[in-house]
């Protein structure tokens, strides 16, 4: 590895003017970026959490690491405190030209403070700053508040191999986080909108790969930023790399396309999803919902039904049957039925799997939905939850077909589950009203989702409604 990409330990550069000067680009370039969880609010501000040195931007290739928290316009609920508003993790390189092949990497040119006349880009794009970050893992560095550590193999002990001559790229197409790719050895994904606390993204991974799960790629190496005050934000995981891997909705699209069976596929998800589900209700507590714990959560499922309706129009027709679902599920606990809760991955769909070239599933993405909070992201919840979301998926894509494949969707759907069965030894179908809900649930929640940022999607979640509705 060259001299530039060795991390260097340096005074941080947490100045006034650095974020000033940085101000008007980044509220240009910011609200682009693809997991940029504010859209359609205007930046206001920003303030910085954390700035680092990686390399120093006074050299002829710098990398600044930064914790910005950007400020935007937000109409708290009645009591609640303001929103202090999205923590994000910007990896900043800095050089005096940028070269043609990473014009796409550009944030701007500065025209004043510290690096006034110095050009920034996004230095993931870059191989040697990404460089920079597998060093850091490999050595298990120390930077100002970063911290990088290294996962030991269960067999020996001993630290988990990291070569330092692997060479970086970065995953180009649409995250909700950034990916960096070594050598076809490891990927880094690195976690956009970061909150303090232990993010289930590295925990459940970790948990999995000490339970003896091979379900889930274990993680080597993770990066932490220590910011005192008992607030530590987990950064970035690196994991194994599955080389020639299948993305599990890109699977089946192609399988949809030329007219092939996917249900074989659909049943071995069903035993992965089980066999994840098996290990962390092993290696986890567990916990009893009964009438007075299924109260607020039914409650919550109401009172988004009624928020998207009132954002969405078009769903308002459907509401008061969808409505009926999560009523069903509070008879029944009323009747003093009860449900197991557990550690689940949170948001399972297909692009959540990859299929190895052996034909093995693997669940990966364990962070959940990064718009709601950490502690409920970290909650036990039924198992129902995570195979809804993949019912759910399975439908999206038999309508991703114009027109959409008869009967696709629904033959999946039983495929999964039976193999789900085949592990757990409970068929998800027995429990109908608990299943019903979750994915009437799912369901809202994507109709309110595909309305503010894919329109021309909303007829896939509204046909859903349809049924759901009608189908009580």
């Amino acid at each position: 590895m060259s001299e530039a990409a060795t991390p260097s330990v340096t005074a941080p550069v947490a100045r006034p003017e650095l974020l000033a000067s940085l101000d008007p680009l980044l509220r240009e370039w910011l609200p682009r970026q693809r997991w940029f969880a504010g859209k359609g609010r205007p930046v206001t501000g920003f303030s910085l959490v954390a700035a680092v040195e990686l390399l120093p931007p006074t050299a002829k290739l710098g990398l600044l690491h930064l914790l910005v928290r950007a400020h935007q316009p937000l109409t708290p609920a009645r009591g609640a405190a303001p929103h202090p508003g999205d923590c994000y993790q910007l990896l900043i390189g800095v050089r005096e030209v940028l070269p043609p092949r990473l014009a796409p990497a550009l944030i701007g040119h500065l025209e004043e403070g510290p690096l006034a006349g110095r050009t920034v880009y996004e230095a993931l794009y870059d191989p040697r700053p990404a460089g920079v970050l597998l060093e850091a893992l490999r050595t298990r560095a120390r930077i100002g508040e970063l911290r990088f550590e290294r996962e030991r193999r269960r067999e020996d002990g001993e630290l988990r191999e990291i070569r330092g001559d692997l060479v970086p790229r970065v995953v180009t197409s649409e995250q909700s986080n950034s990916s960096v790719v070594y050598g076809d050895t490891f990927i880094l994904k690195l976690l956009r909108r970061i909150v303090p606390g232990t993010n289930p993204d590295l925990e459940l991974p970790l948990v999995l790969s000490r339970e003896g799960c091979i379900r889930v790629p274990a993680p080597v190496a993770w990066m932490v930023a220590d910011l005192g005050e008992e607030k530590t934000y987990i950064l970035g995981v690196l994991q194994p790399f599955v080389q020639g891997a299948s993305d599990g909705w890109e699977l089946a699209l192609r399988q949809l396309a030329k007219g092939e069976d996917f249900t074989g596929e659909a049943r071995e998800l069903g035993r992965a999803t089980a066999e994840v589900h098996t290990a962390l209700a092993s290696a986890l507590p567990t916990a009893t919902l009964g009438r007075a714990q299924m109260g607020p959560l039914v409650d919550g499922m109401t009172e988004r039904l009624e928020a998207a309706a009132q954002a969405v129009p078009a769903l308002r027709p459907y509401a008061p049957g969808l409505r009926t679902a999560f009523e069903a599920l509070a008879d029944l606990a009323a009747e003093g039925h009860t449900w197991t809760a557990q550690r689940i991955h949170g948001d399972l769909h297909l692009g959540q799997c990859l299929r190895s070239p052996s034909g093995e599933w693997s669940l990966i993405d364990f962070e959940g939905e990064p718009s709601k909070p950490l502690a409920e992201r970290r909650m036990a919840q039924p198992p129902a939850r995570d195979i809804a979301g993949m019912l759910r998926s399975f439908d999206y894509a038999a309508h991703s077909q114009h027109p959409p494949v008869p009967g696709w969707a629904d033959a999946c759907r039983a495929a999964f589950c039976t193999g789900y069965a085949e592990v757990a030894g409970v068929d998800p179908r027995t429990d109908p009203v608990l299943l019903h809900a979750y994915e009437t649930d799912k369901a809202v929640y994507e109709v309110l989702y595909e309305a503010r940022h894919r329109p021309d999607w909303l007829p896939v979640p509204l046909a859903a409604v349809r049924r759901l509705a009608a189908n009580p």
